[in-house]
């Protein structure tokens, strides 16, 4: 038995704000509820309602630029910094700059929709 997956075709999470998600591991790829990992690509511009989610996110920026609104604190990442946001914390994700920002998103627990807790705008 093999005690590893090699995942080369992730689930294209569809999406209707312009954002590519490809998740590797997690609740669409493989039934994953302890951890999501994820592959984003977000075009200048896009953002997201604040959410409340009930699970930790790691970003790690892989090129251009990508804003968090975390509780009232503004923070701009560039490639090559991460950053580590605490479940229930109230965030917004925001690419409010010229150029798409690539990143990596690993939540623990996974992603779920359910566990998000958005903001209506």
């Amino acid at each position: 038995m093999k005690r590893y997956k090699i995942q080369d075709s992730p689930f294209i999470v569809p999406t209707n704000d312009g954002k590519t998600i490809k998740e590797h591991f997690g609740l669409a790829s493989d039934s994953n509820t302890q951890i999501s990992i994820a592959h984003m690509t977000v075009p200048a511009g896009w953002s997201e309602p604040f959410q409340i989610p009930e699970f930790d996110e790691y970003t790690f920026v892989i090129k251009g630029k990508k804003q968090f609104i975390i509780e009232k604190d503004t923070v701009v990442l560039k490639a090559g910094q991460s950053i580590k946001i605490e479940k229930n914390t109230r965030v917004q994700y925001s690419n409010p700059f010229e150029e798409e920002c690539e990143y990596l998103a690993i939540c623990l627990p996974a992603f779920s929709m359910d566990l998000v807790n958005r903001e209506v705008e």
